[in-house]
């Protein structure tokens, strides 16, 4: 998700590096540009459009590229992702099951809502329920807040809300910058706080070693985690991390 004015000030940034790692990459903006390119999703900018732009977004999704991949990330142009992180903790599942994942929070919906910021990721069989919804009106443009309205809609059409979490119980998916979620201490009182879904873990132990996002992250930290992430090496320490995954039986409520 991006839009004109942010081309050549953020987005560039992720187009150079970790959209280099996807399969395919879509950038979706208000506006078609054919140079970066951009696909104009004839939706106006502004922060109270965004759950119209993932409509339209997912609809173009659907009539073009759905037998093209089988999981669907929807990202900002200030989110940083970890691609290979994000397939192995998809490996447990199948396209064909009606869920998605993100940073899971727990206000507006009956199973929660994925934060937009933090990225989400749509199974093959959710983003055919998700636009054929609005095709049928079981589902409309209630909110202009992006991620409650798809939320809302998912509860509506039985995709469930997936557990991201790894083995230890620790995030993936990150609403915050690194910084952010690493020292921050959380007041009881703010929102972050009574949002989360999971209990709230605060320190070096916030995040999985198989982190997949975080927000919030300006053109210099992006370059910089590409750089940490990829390249950055401790010499005689452990050079390839595969733990286990978790068990995807009973990480998704029966229905």
């Amino acid at each position: 998700m991006t839009g004109p004015t942010n081309l050549y000030k953020k987005t560039i940034h992720v187009k150079n590096s970790w959209a280099r790692h996807c399969n395919i990459v879509l950038y979706m903006s208000s506006t078609t540009n054919e140079t970066f390119p951009t696909i104009g999703l004839d939706v106006k900018e502004g922060w109270d459009q965004l759950y119209w732009k993932t409509i339209r977004a997912f609809q173009y999704i659907y009539k073009n590229y759905l037998d093209k991949a089988d999981w669907f990330l929807k990202a900002d142009d200030d989110t940083y992702i970890v691609v290979e992180n994000l397939r192995w903790m998809l490996s447990n599942y199948t396209s064909d099951q009606p869920v998605y994942f993100g940073k899971r929070f727990k206000p507006f919906a009956k199973q929660g809502f994925m934060s937009g910021g933090a990225g989400y990721v749509l199974s093959r069989e959710a983003v055919k329920r998700f636009v054929d919804a609005f095709r049928t009106g079981d589902c409309t443009h209630t909110t202009h807040l992006e991620d409650v309205g798809l939320g809302q809609c998912m509860d509506k059409i039985g995709v469930i809300a997936g557990d991201s979490r790894d083995t230890q119980a620790r995030e993936t998916f990150h609403p915050l910058s690194p910084e952010s979620h690493l020292t921050t201490h959380f007041d009881p009182g703010f929102w972050y706080s009574k949002y989360c879904f999971y209990p709230l873990v605060e320190g070096p132990h916030c995040c999985s070693d198989l982190a997949i996002s975080f927000h919030y992250v300006d053109p210099e930290l992006m370059h910089s985690l590409e750089y940490f992430v990829y390249h950055l090496r401790a010499f005689g320490y452990k050079h390839r991390y595969q733990p286990p995954l978790p068990e995807a039986a009973g990480r998704l409520p029966v229905h």
